[in-house]
């Protein structure tokens, strides 16, 4: 059996004590005969040049590596592997949603925290979540373009925000300033001292890759590496820390920065009618559809168009997509805009059925908009006031990003 795309690694997390040289080994049905496979999530682009193209190919490597016991994995995990996470590097499943909690701005980090790991290696009791705690249910996002997203100027990205809602349209995003962690080297984007912008994460709570990529390793995996050193737990795993060196890390952030988004939809007139109707009811407030990156070594990152519909700030999205937990400065009811290219492939990488919102809560683009509410509820009652025919066009419009 061929596994591709969303269907490479879901089932990854079987654990089996059966290896006939008695060592735990993870199973992934039809391993044998897994051929990698490129979709419209996994292609880089083109024209790299030799040095890059050979180092997106280790990174690809490194992602869709199963992590063992003896490799390091645990003592407690989400995953084995990043692409169980991100399957088809595209977005996941509520099943493989991670949850993070916290008790105001207190992390818990001597409780757990800020993540419950809810698989762990043999012999290692397994993590329960602490009793009041503030609580956030995350969808894992995908991991395309995000070369394209971490080279957008902090200036141009600064230009969307309205704090105090200056022009009146109901619409304040505002930018989550953040500090980087120590290991962040100041040669990266997002690193250094002082205040960096938040542009990564469900509340642009982290600004660099490399700091993503590292706590993914040590807090989805249990993989400790040489930024990331401590275990998410201290019983248990006995390979010596660091599991994995600096260069697998870098190797897996020169992947994601090289993989492209995905091309648009057939444009249709149906489409075209749509879009204009999406930037006409106040849509595009939020959902800024090009961005120009700055200079950067990379032809295909070096002053281009960013078709993303994402401002990367917070807003305010109202109670009912609050999960009411703080995260640095964003607060309970704020969730950075999410970008809307590869909308109309989520279904396609997900068996079938796609899942949206931070959670993945609504099955429909019509469940989404209607869970939006704060800043976005002007729009959102302008699109369903809207007639079915342009509802339908709006709805078009999405499907072909």
């Amino acid at each position: 059996m061929k596994i591709s795309g969303v269907f490479c690694i879901v089932f990854i997390v079987l654990i089996s004590m059966n290896g006939c040289d008695g060592r735990t080994k993870l199973i992934i049905p039809g391993a044998d005969n897994v051929e990698p496979a490129r979709g419209n999530f996994e292609t880089p682009f083109e024209m790299l040049p030799s040095d890059l193209r050979a180092t997106f190919t280790r990174g690809e490597e490194a992602f869709m590596k199963v992590f063992t016991v003896e490799e390091g994995l645990g003592p407690i995990f989400n995953q084995a592997a990043c692409v169980s996470c991100h399957p088809g590097n595209g977005r996941g499943m509520p099943d493989l949603s991670l949850i993070r909690f916290s008790m105001g701005h207190n992390l818990m980090l001597d409780m757990g925290g800020p993540q419950l790991q809810d698989k762990v290696i043999p012999g290692v009791s397994y993590e329960t979540l602490p009793m009041g705690v503030d609580k956030s249910t995350r969808l894992p996002p995908p991991v395309f373009g995000m070369g394209l997203i971490e080279n957008i100027s902090v200036e141009t990205i600064l230009s969307y925000a309205d704090e105090d809602d200056a022009d009146g349209d109901g619409v304040s995003g505002r930018p989550h300033w953040v500090t980087a962690a120590d290991f962040v080297p100041t040669t990266e984007i997002g690193g250094g001292p002082g205040e960096q912008l938040g542009r990564f994460g469900r509340k642009a709570s982290v600004s660099s890759l490399v700091q993503q990529t590292a706590m993914a390793f040590q807090q989805d995996m249990g993989v400790t590496n040489s930024f990331l050193q401590e275990e998410p737990s201290n019983t248990g795993d006995t390979v010596p820390d660091p599991e994995i060196e600096r260069s697998t890390v870098m190797d897996i952030v020169v992947f994601m920065r090289l993989l492209s988004p995905p091309p648009r939809g057939e444009i249709t007139g149906q489409v075209k009618r749509g879009d204009a109707i999406f930037n006409r009811i106040g849509c595009a407030a939020c959902h800024v559809p090009t961005m120009q990156t700055g200079p950067s070594p990379i032809d295909a990152l070096n002053r281009v168009d960013v078709h993303v519909y994402s401002d990367f700030l917070l807003h305010d999205m109202g109670e009912e997509l609050a999960d009411n937990r703080p995260d640095g400065e964003a607060t309970g009811t704020e969730w950075r805009t999410a970008p809307l290219w590869g909308t109309r492939l989520v279904a396609e990488f997900l068996g079938g059925t796609p899942f949206f919102l931070h959670d993945g809560r609504a099955t429909t683009l019509e469940g989404a908009i209607r869970a939006h509410g704060g800043e976005a509820q002007n729009a959102k009652e302008k699109f369903f006031n809207l007639s079915v025919e342009k509802q339908q066009a709006v709805i078009a419009f999405l499907e072909s990003l």
